[in-house]
């Protein structure tokens, strides 16, 4: 079986974890596997039409070609999957509206054209489902062998409350710098340590700006002792997949969050981490966990071992493999 998955980037999150990350696992299981990214420019689209005949299944992660190309594409490849782990029907978060009638009809357009789709949580199954009934979720998962476990027993001078993300969702983070603001007050023995590829900075509290890299990431992760996740309540953020909730438990380390799409599946409140939705809830529940470095371990703890029993690559690949042999087998009948 030969899959061509054509990717955003070579360093683009969803590629490293919902493609990038399966491949050992995939070619260990006898499939020849071909990677590109997305084509730029006539020439490069005519390359990749020439291309497809050659592969059983086209891998589509995310992005939605035109529709003339898309159903050029229809006609060459012999199988699709489209996978995707944001709510590319809806605008994000920072736009006036979330409803977009171009968004919708690219998406139904992909949806319908595809042999299978992957959605990455339940609410984005739902909005394919409207247009094919071939659709399994799989989560955004992390590699368990990558992840370790952070050390509870390294003596800290401050407590770390981390984000980790990018310039397209920090708008989220930078919200709560009131409440960061507030909490530097109350405790003077606080940092703010920022993983991504632009900050802000807060009165009160120190705030460690780290720029991401690959090769820092888990060591970055393992330094926190506090991770969260705010969101907003809208469509948009229903789609989000929960990635850095399950970056953070990776390493053993507790969560509060905003309790809205996946991260409610994730995280039980008062179990492995917290909800919070107001100011006041955010000041309480982070709170708990810096004042108690006990219950920072133990709902850590038992945040690993949910990413490890259910949101691990491990446990998705052999999900991806029997979508993809099944289309592959489906599609040479």
């Amino acid at each position: 079986m030969k899959v061509l998955f054509l990717i955003q980037g070579w360093q683009v999150a969803a590629s490293r974890y919902r493609v990038l990350q399966y491949l050992p696992y995939l070619e260990k299981r006898g499939v020849q596997t071909h990677v590109s990214t997305y084509p730029k420019g006539i020439v490069e689209y005519g390359r990749l039409l020439k291309r497809v005949k050659d592969h059983n299944v086209i891998f589509l992660q995310r992005k939605r070609f035109n529709p003339p190309f898309l159903q050029l594409l229809r006609c060459r490849a012999r199988g699709i999957v489209y996978d995707f782990d944001d709510a590319v029907m809806y605008r994000n978060s920072t736009a006036p509206s979330p409803y977009s009638r171009t968004r919708q009809r690219r998406f139904a357009r992909i949806a319908r054209a595809s042999d299978h789709v992957i959605a990455g949580n339940n609410f984005l199954r739902d909005q394919a489902a409207r247009f094919t009934d071939r659709v399994t979720v799989i989560p955004t998962p992390i590699d368990r062998k990558r992840y370790c476990l952070k050390d509870y027993n390294e003596k800290k001078e401050r407590v770390t409350i981390g984000w980790i993300g990018d310039h397209g969702s920090i708008h989220y983070l930078a919200e709560m710098r009131p409440i960061f603001e507030e909490l530097g007050q109350r405790y003077r023995n606080l940092e703010l340590k920022i993983i991504c590829d632009t900050f802000f900075d807060c009165d009160h509290i120190s705030v460690v700006k780290k720029l991401w890299n690959q090769e820092d990431e888990v060591d970055d992760l393992r330094s926190l002792d506090i991770g969260v996740m705010p969101l907003r309540n809208d469509p948009w953020s229903w789609g989000k997949c929960g990635l850095k909730i399950l970056q953070y438990y990776g390493v053993g380390v507790p969560v509060v969050c905003t309790p809205v799409g996946v991260n409610r599946d994730v995280v039980q409140d008062g179990v492995n981490g917290f909800w919070a939705m107001t100011h006041e809830e955010w000041i309480e529940k982070i709170s708990l966990l810096i004042e108690d470095p006990l219950l920072r371990r133990e709902m850590g703890t038992r945040g690993r071992e949910l990413v490890q029993r259910s949101f691990s690559v491990q446990a998705c690949a052999p999900k991806l493999y029997k979508i993809l042999e099944e289309v592959a087998q489906s599609c040479s009948e």
